[in-house]
């Protein structure tokens, strides 16, 4: 019988839940960067093997909302673990009273939890890693822990073995070559927004939000226009560049990672537009597609 479930992926921003997500799969659903609030909605990846089907949702990081795309970043966090039948909770240190902003969370559901401990290649010893795990054992009762390395793909076997024993007895939920369920428009705007968070500095990433205005296959060409929006003038000069040459850098590099990932040729055009204080505009941010 084919052991399948939903996975959520848990844990405070920048622990590695995205780079967990994409190198498990050995393919790019969920863009990836060291500033909060990277990920900003549920992002499900699917895993299928002989026996088994893994269907993970990565969430958005566990932290306390300061706008409306906050409050709907942590409503996506939570809706993650209540849909899930395994949580993959991903720590990168040692228990600190910030986790209970998280822990607290699992004890309203019957869902069983993976304490996941990440970048044990940052680690220098195995004490290290003994003590992340002693400061949280006393905290949940987890019902497996798991030092790996999402980077460098460390101890996944073992990871794998445990997740399908905890997995009910059911058919499969997508095709077998499936691997998300996100659209192409939206893994593009993603991207374009990864390379805005990658090449731009704290005034601007968390104001930036990407919208697919068009896209159509024009004689074996995917023909894209994109706008990023962003909250103040001055961000928008940032993103613009001298003589342009930011927006040129990130419209490159977003057309090669598009091409590579879509698996096409795109002609992409990029726009920058102010939109005052979107993210707490309920309006803007059906607009932009997060409620």
């Amino acid at each position: 019988m084919i052991k399948s479930g939903y996975i959520a992926i848990i844990g405070r921003v920048s622990v590695g839940k995205s780079t967990f997500l994409n190198n498990y799969l050995e393919e790019k659903v969920s863009i990836t960067s060291s500033k909060p609030q990277t990920t900003r909605e549920q992002i499900i990846g699917i895993k299928t093997f002989s026996d088994a089907q893994f269907v993970f949702i990565d969430t958005p990081g566990f932290y306390r909302p300061r706008h409306k795309l906050g409050e709907f970043l942590s409503k996506e966090a939570l809706s993650g673990l209540k849909s899930a039948d395994l949580i993959l909770y991903l720590v990168d240190s040692e228990y600190s009273y910030g986790e209970d902003y998280v822990i607290r969370h699992f004890e309203n559901i019957n869902v069983p939890v993976f304490l996941v401990i990440n970048k044990i290649d940052l680690l220098k010893s195995k004490m290290s890693i003994d003590r992340i795990i002693l400061s949280y054992l006393d905290k949940y009762n987890f019902k497996g822990v798991f030092p790996i390395s999402a980077l460098e793909k460390t101890h996944f076997e073992k990871l794998t073995e445990a997740i399908k024993n905890y997995l009910p007895s059911q058919g499969y939920f997508y095709e077998k070559e499936q691997v998300t369920t996100q659209s192409d428009l939206k893994r593009a705007s993603e991207i374009i927004r990864e390379k805005v968070l990658f090449y731009t500095k704290e005034e601007v990433p968390h104001a930036v939000g990407v919208f697919i205005e068009y896209a159509r296959m024009e004689n074996g060409l995917y023909v894209m226009y994109a706008t990023i929006y962003v909250e103040r003038a001055s961000q928008k000069a940032i993103l613009i560049g001298k003589r342009g040459e930011m927006l040129k850098k990130i419209g490159k590099d977003s057309r090669l990672e598009i091409n590579e990932v879509l698996n096409t040729k795109v002609h992409l055009n990029l726009y920058v537009k102010v939109k005052k204080d979107w993210r707490n505009n309920i309006s803007d941010l059906r607009g932009l597609g997060y409620v």
